[in-house]
C-alpha cells in the first residue's frame, strides 16, 4: 500500500497529488483568474488625415502664396460701381468700397476649410504659423529693400516706396485678422464637425466662415482702413460690411468646388480611409 501522505509539505495528512496539486475538496484553491482578450474600445471624435502624403504640403504652398500676394495687391483701394447710390439709414453707399485683394483672399479661407476639414485643427495650426513666418519675412524685405541705396539709372524709388512701403501697415493688419479669422474659422470647423461627423458639411463650411471672415474683415479693416485713405465712419461702415459680405458669397459659390476637392481628398488619403473604418 502506498502511503500518499509522504512529501506532504504541510503535514497536515492531505493527499498529494504526483505533481503536488491538491486534489478537489481540499483547503488548496487555484489563485489564477480567468484570462479573456478585451474587445477593443470604439474610437470617438471626428476623423483626420495624418500628413502622410504630399498633398498637404501642397496645399499649404497654395495657402501661403494667397496670403503673400493678397497683402501686396490689399495695398491699393478699390472703388466698385462708383455710379451706386444708396442711403440705408446710418450707412451710406456711394460705390463699393475694397481693396486689391478682394477676389482672391478668399480663396485662404476655401483652402483653410479643406486643411481644417480633412487634416484638423493641429494641421491648420501648422499652416497658420508658416503663414505667419513667411508673411513677417516678407516684411522685413520689403522695409530693407526700400531702404537700399538706389542705383543711378533706377527711376522709381518712389513708386516703389509708395507700394510697399505701405506693406508693413497692411502686414499688421492682415497679420491680425488672419491670426484671428483663420484660428476661429478652423476652430469652428473642427467643432462642428465633433458634433456632426461627415454629415452636413455645408453647414461647417459656410458656419465657421461666417465667424472667421467676420472677425477677419473686422480686425483688417480696422488697421488697413488709414491707409487705404478711408477717413470716415460711413466709408469704414462700407469696407466692412462689402468685405464681408463678398467674402461670405465667394465662400457659398465655391462650394461645390470646395466639396469636390475634400471627397477627392479623404479619398485619397489612406489615413483619412483608415479614421473612418476605426469609427464604424
Amino acid at each position: 500500500m502506498t502511503n500518499n501522505t509522504r512529501n506532504d509539505p504541510t503535514g497536515s495528512g492531505q493527499p498529494v497529488s504526483q505533481q503536488g496539486v491538491a486534489p478537489a475538496g481540499s483547503a488548496q484553491t487555484s489563485t489564477a483568474a480567468p484570462t479573456s482578450t478585451p474587445s477593443p474600445a470604439a474610437v470617438r471624435g471626428p476623423a483626420f488625415a495624418t500628413i502622410a502624403t504630399p498633398y498637404f504640403g501642397m496645399l499649404v504652398a497654395l495657402f501661403v502664396g494667397v496670403m503673400m500676394i493678397s497683402n501686396i495687391t490689399g495695398t491699393k483701394g478699390v472703388l466698385l460701381f462708383p455710379s451706386l447710390d444708396l442711403d440705408l439709414g446710418p450707412i451710406s453707399v456711394h460705390g463699393l468700397v475694397t481693396d486689391g485683394a478682394f477676389y482672391l483672399f478668399p480663396l485662404a479661407y476655401v483652402l483653410g476649410d479643406v486643411i481644417s476639414e480633412v487634416y484638423g485643427f493641429r494641421a491648420m495650426r501648422r499652416t497658420i504659423v508658416s503663414g505667419f513666418a513667411v508673411l513677417v519675412i516678407a516684411s522685413l524685405c520689403f522695409w530693407a529693400t526700400i531702404h537700399l541705396p538706389a542705383a543711378d539709372f533706377y527711376e522709381n524709388q518712389d513708386a516703389f516706396k509708395a507700394v510697399a512701403g505701405v506693406v508693413p501697415q497692411f502686414l499688421a493688419a492682415g497679420l491680425g485678422g488672419y491670426v484671428v479669422g483663420e484660428f476661429l474659422n478652423s476652430f469652428v470647423l473642427v467643432k462642428m464637425k465633433a458634433r456632426s461627423g461627415e454629415r452636413r458639411l455645408w453647414a461647417r463650411l459656410l458656419g465657421s466662415t461666417v465667424v472667421g471672415e467676420f472677425f477677419d474683415t473686422l480686425v483688417f479693416c480696422s488697421i488697413a482702413a488709414s491707409a487705404l485713405g478711408i477717413s470716415t465712419a460711413s466709408d469704414f461702415t462700407n469696407y466692412v460690411v462689402v468685405g464681408f459680405v463678398w467674402k461670405c458669397l465667394v465662400e457659398i459659390a465655391v462650394m461645390p468646388l470646395t466639396y469636390l476637392v475634400c471627397g477627392w481628398l479623404k479619398r485619397a488619403e489612406p489615413t483619412y480611409r483608415e479614421a473612418l473604418e476605426a469609427r464604424s
